[in-house]
């Protein structure tokens, strides 16, 4: 037994979730204390008015700017609140009807039956009946589905009530604008982790009601959560990324490169859209994907510890060591983000994007000591785990490598790709001055950097898997996931400061602020891209350390002691596994371009015909671009979204356990390259045409300026890049979570009745 008592660790957990949500809400309170209420009059009934009393600007009406920032913060806000609820109605119906599906499956395992049968792997204990199983896992699987929504929506209104409130706090210098925008980035960071890790502490002591010694089913009922999880996620993503790559493409295609006018420029018809789409992808769905991934390492690592010496021997402390690690992220991440907030002050814009830097390598270098402390207290010095049918004996420091591999290649894998995604380094410089030649060429240096930048990440998951699984078996793969999200808190907050310094940078150029405003949000938003590219980076490198996890967990539960890929039926399930992520990536891109042709239409349809346009005397119809994004973002996110989840329906039942683990095995090798490329070639993009617009050294100079060849090349490379990245890299992070613990899920029902084909022919 670790030195850790169960009653300790019973108040450890929920009361690192509460400091959590404290701290999130303390956060919270400083963001709002930007506002000055009252003293102006009533404007248009706004309850949430942003008259901030800050330096004025040469020939500028503050208090009209002021004014202006809440009305355009107000739109956005409602037309993002307003999107995600039209979105959370279908997913509604989604989710009953999958619930059910669910229910039917897995109760089918043993005809229905309500009678108590041996355990699968404790045969000598008497587990819980197969339908009472059917039922907890419909249980965990709404609990999962609510709490990855509520972590989207909430993450979404902290980001739309923080952007204007950035906007204002630039006008003070860009010391003030960078803590208002991380600290909404930390409110929507610490309210994910706390509520992820609460929600999953009360549905374990919950279940333990009913189940009381039967660990085994209490935890496979569990993985529930993680399918709740990341099924929203999925809709999410694919959903939001629909939204705001039409907007985005629409507004650049003809405001930038045909009108010649600036990014949000208030005459463009698509631009509240744009800001819209920011929130409800970068914000909204990364939330429930990071939510997805944290769920389902967290229950593939119950799972298999389940079936394990702690499980066995009822060791409760041991048994919550993926929580303990979590709430100790919690706490770990606490203390970095003071460094950011408090500790140090930015005063100028060279500063920004270390401070964001020093946030990962500050967090890293604490949870390292962290995980040393929990590994001590909470397990066993050494113990059993279950390995494929056999007993391999394990040491607590064993599990301290495990995790710790997990969180130091989460960092290779962030710094990989901001070297590949800044423009302070050479391959994103190579990039733009590529543009000098045109369109072609730029495309062409941006594909070769986004196949190199997979080389070095991929070398350090393929390091973490090989030592995680030398030292505890599969469960050491998914406590090495769980590593890489110990410190998910910081990493959203620094995602998420990016998509709120864009939409800043947005409203202060349709608000009219003057151009030094300007150039401070687009310092703070160029910042962003790059931390948003590490986001994504964690995100996709998790992704395959917990699909590997789920799929060992998918393998032990469905019986397989071996997958030889020389197996006809092994081999099949490979390549079309391998396929899977082409076929995903071409509906997502093919979702983005049709909806960005009619936004294209409507844009230029409306500066042809609306009088006065263009010489901002006339105002754009921004709601039928609203509608537009909204339209086809719903449209388009169901063939996707059912590609993924009926794939391992159909293989599971229809082609058996083996055909199955072959897909999974294959969508994991072949998705994680797609989607390190994609998401780092639309980044690199996307900083190549900021370099240039930026001007900040003689080479970016001599490509500029706006409006140049090389401008407009760098446009079009961007809009190419923006899919890629905010699109279909991201979602194919889901794509190989998703199967793998759909898969899990159904292991019972693909076990019992799988394989309907080869048993007829």
């Amino acid at each position: 037994m670790g030195v850790l008592s169960e009653g300790l660790t019973q108040i450890l957990i929920p009361v690192a979730a509460f400091i959590g949500l404290g701290f999130a809400l303390f956060q919270w309170f400083l963001v709002s204390k930007v506002k000055v209420s009252g003293g102006y009059g009533d404007y248009s009934g706004y309850k949430d008015r942003l008259i901030n009393e800050g330096e004025t600007e040469e020939g500028v009406d503050a208090h009209a700017v002021s004014i202006k920032c809440a009305e355009i913060q107000n739109a956005i806000s409602v037309g993002a609140t307003s999107f995600l609820f039209t979105e959370y109605r279908y997913l509604g119906i989604f989710t009953a009807v999958f619930g059910v599906v669910i229910f039917l499956f897995l109760g089918s395992v043993k005809g229905f039956s309500t009678e108590s049968e041996p355990c699968t792997y404790n045969t000598g204990n008497i587990c819980k009946p197969a339908l009472a199983n059917a039922l907890f896992t419909t249980i965990a699987f709404f609990l999962g589905a609510l709490t990855s929504v509520l972590s989207g929506f909430l993450g979404m209104k902290i980001a739309t009530y923080a952007n204007a409130r950035t906007t204002l706090e630039a006008r003070k210098g860009v010391g003030k604008a960078f803590i208002t925008a991380f600290r909404s980035g930390a409110v929507m960071g610490f309210l994910l982790a706390a509520n992820g890790l609460l929600v999953l502490w009360v549905s374990i002591n919950l279940f333990k009601l009913y189940y009381g010694d039967d660990w085994e089913g209490l935890y496979e009922s569990i993985t529930g959560y993680g399918l709740g999880g990341s099924s929203m996620a999925l809709f999410g993503r694919v959903g939001g990324g629909i939204y705001t790559k039409a907007a985005d493409v629409g507004a650049d295609l003809v405001g930038k490169v045909e009108r010649n006018i600036p990014e949000d420029d208030p005459r463009n018809p698509a631009v509240i859209a744009d800001n819209v789409g920011d929130n409800v992808g970068d914000i909204a769905g990364m939330g429930s994907d990071l939510f997805g991934s944290y769920a389902e390492s967290s229950c593939a690592a119950l799972f298999v510890a389940s079936i394990s010496s702690f499980g066995i021997s009822h060791d409760f402390s041991a048994m919550s060591y993926p929580l303990i690690i979590s709430s100790m992220g919690i706490v770990v991440c606490l203390i970095t983000t003071l460094f950011a907030t408090d500790l140090f002050e930015i005063k100028r814009v060279s500063e920004i994007e270390p401070t964001l830097k020093r946030q990962l390598v500050i967090s890293t270098v604490l949870m390292t000591a962290g995980i040393a402390m929990v590994t001590f207290f909470a397990l066993p010095s050494e113990f059993t785990l279950f390995n494929f049918g056999t007993e391999m004996s394990v040491k607590n420091w064993h599990l301290f490598f495990c995790v710790a591999i997990g969180l130091w290649a989460g960092l290779v894998i962030g710094y990989t790709t901001e070297y590949y995604t800044s423009s302070a380094y050479s391959p994103v410089k190579d990039v733009a001055d590529s543009c000098r030649t045109g369109a072609a060429t730029n495309v062409i240096f941006g594909l070769a950097l986004g196949y190199k930048s997979v080389i070095i990440p991929i070398f350090a998951i393929a390091i973490a898997i090989y030592v995680s699984f030398s030292l505890a078996a599969m469960y050491g793969i998914s406590v090495s996931a769980l590593g890489m999200l110990s410190t998910i808190a910081t990493g959203l907050a620094i995602d998420a400061y990016g998509p709120i310094s864009d939409n800043a940078g947005g409203i202060a150029e349709m608000a009219g602020m003057s151009h030094e405003i300007r150039e401070r949000t687009d310092a703070l938003d160029a910042a962003g891209n790059t931390t948003a590219a590490i986001g994504k980076g964690f995100a996709i490198g998790s992704a395959a350390l917990v699909s590997l996890a789920l799929f060992g967990a998918f393998v032990s539960r469905a019986g397989i002691n071996t997958v030889d890929v020389l197996t006809p039926k092994v081999f099949i399930g490979l390549l079309v596994g391998a396929m899977l992520p082409y076929w995903f990536s071409a509906m997502t891109m093919k979702s983005v371009g049709s909806a960005a042709l009619k936004m294209v239409e409507e844009v230029r349809r409306q500066f042809n015909t609306i009088p006065g346009l263009m010489e901002g005397r006339a105002k754009p119809d921004y709601a039928t671009c609203v509608k537009i994004s909204t339209d086809a973002s719903l449209r388009e996110m169901i063939p996707p979204g059912a590609l993924v989840m009926l794939t391992p329906l159909i293989a599971g039942t229809f082609f058996g356990v083996e055909t199955l683990a072959g897909v999974l095995a294959g969508s994991l090798v072949s998705g994680v390259q797609v989607a390190i490329s994609a998401s780092n070639t639309g980044g690199a993009w996307d900083n190549a045409k900021k370099y240039i617009e930026a001007g900040g050294n003689e080479h970016a100079k001599s490509l500029g300026p706006k409006g140049s060849d090389a401008h407009k090349a760098a446009v079009i490379g961007d809009t190419i890049g923006d899919p890629l990245k905010d699109t279909s890299g991201p979602s194919l992070n889901i794509l190989i979570k998703l199967m793998a613990v759909e898969s899990l899920v159904f292991a019972p029902f693909f076990a019992a009745h799988g394989g309907l084909l080869f048993k007829l022919f």
